[in-house]
């Protein structure tokens, strides 16, 4: 327990290590996950890299540094991070541009909605962002119940800096003898420009500052829009491992066509700026007629040594040719052969991934 706080010690000066420090309850917690759950053997070939959705977020509110450390704790092989801007230009880890959907930030500033009634992080400063309050996810209420465990007004639960969870990863990885990842999305680049902001330049001289600038580190960064993903490798030039996620054309994330991206042709393309995809799980797996069927998107992908890392596991979620959390795991993991998965609930997936091995 003394090494975990020691760590922390030279941090204090920034704004929220105080806070965390101070929460010796969410710290005991944590430590009995070191007590409690078994790492993953990393010599074995056999097991699969467990990305750490926003954290563990199937239990702790999204992208707060309490979820993060207790996904660390779980296990997880890498932390994710969504990032997008303040107004002060600092990297924050937050999975939307917008803040209501995640924070009260219509009790703390109900004024400063833009004219489509939205709470857009850009807006605001960092000093006004801390004093807001991270809750569940507004949208999946029925599943997200973190106003029955914690209280409306929990200070510990904050929107925290890039700069801030790399401390925490970093210090942890020190007081514990291991190297857990980041896997750090660069959240609508696009759009932040269209506001002035070159997103990724900063959160890439972020992650220079604390050592992640070549391919042998241990960082990922993935973005949904190709056109930003080409930029950090051929007009940035950086070395970094770079993943090409994949959504779906409704959902506006770039001007873009997943359905191209998907065929050999767009995979093709795809391994000439990044080193992987980051699918949904059901571009791997498809069921009809009762019957679940891998699809070829996985094998094209490794014929061009991309590396598939598919999201989104939640034991609460399961599609409808699961009937466990389990079950799903083997079909993308024995099944299918993936990479690695994204999943909310990283203790699990840890725990699966190793009794597969034994």
């Amino acid at each position: 327990m003394n090494s975990i706080y020691a760590s922390f010690i030279p941090l204090k000066q920034h704004r929220s290590f105080s806070t965390v420090i101070s929460l010796a309850g969410i710290f005991l917690i944590v430590y009995c996950c070191l007590l409690t759950f078994a790492y993953a053997d990393e010599t074995d070939m056999n097991l699969k890299v467990i990305i750490a959705h926003r954290g563990a977020s199937g239990y702790l509110p999204e992208h707060t540094l309490a979820s993060k450390t207790l996904a660390y704790e779980m296990g997880a092989d890498y932390l994710e991070q969504d990032v997008v801007l303040t107004r002060d230009s600092i990297p924050i880890v937050l999975h939307d541009i917008q803040l209501e959907a995640v924070t009260n930030v219509r009790d703390v500033f109900p004024d400063r909605a833009r004219k489509d009634r939205k709470f857009y992080a850009i807006d605001f400063d960092l000093d006004e962002l801390k004093q807001l309050v991270v809750t569940g996810r507004k949208a999946r209420a029925a599943t997200y119940r973190y106003s029955d465990r914690f209280p409306k007004n929990s200070p510990e639960f904050q929107i925290t800096t890039l700069e801030e969870e790399i401390q925490l990863i970093q210090s942890l990885n020190k007081s514990t003898n291991r190297d857990v990842g980041l896997y750090t999305e660069i959240k609508s680049p696009a759009w932040h420009k269209t506001q002035g902001y070159d997103l990724t330049t900063i959160v890439l001289d972020t992650l220079a500052r604390y050592g992640y600038r070549n391919a042998a580190d241990n960082i990922f960064i993935q973005c949904f829009d190709p056109a930003e993903l080409k930029r950090i490798r051929h007009h940035l030039n950086s070395k970094l491992k770079l993943v090409q996620l994949i959504g779906k054309n409704s959902w506006n994330e770039a001007d873009t066509d997943y359905k191209l991206m998907r065929t050999p042709e767009g995979l093709q393309n795809i391994a000439r700026y990044a080193n992987g995809i980051g699918p949904s799980i059901d571009h791997i797996l498809a069921s009809r007629f009762g019957k679940v069927t891998v699809t070829k998107l996985l094998n094209e992908a490794h014929k061009r040594n991309l590396v598939v890392h598919p999201y989104t596991l939640r034991k609460d979620a399961l599609p409808n040719y699961a009937s466990s959390f389990d079950e799903l795991l083997e079909l993308l993991f024995d099944q299918a052969g993936v990479d690695g998965v994204f999943t909310d609930f990283p203790d699990l997936a840890v725990q699966i991934n190793k009794q597969r091995n034994l």
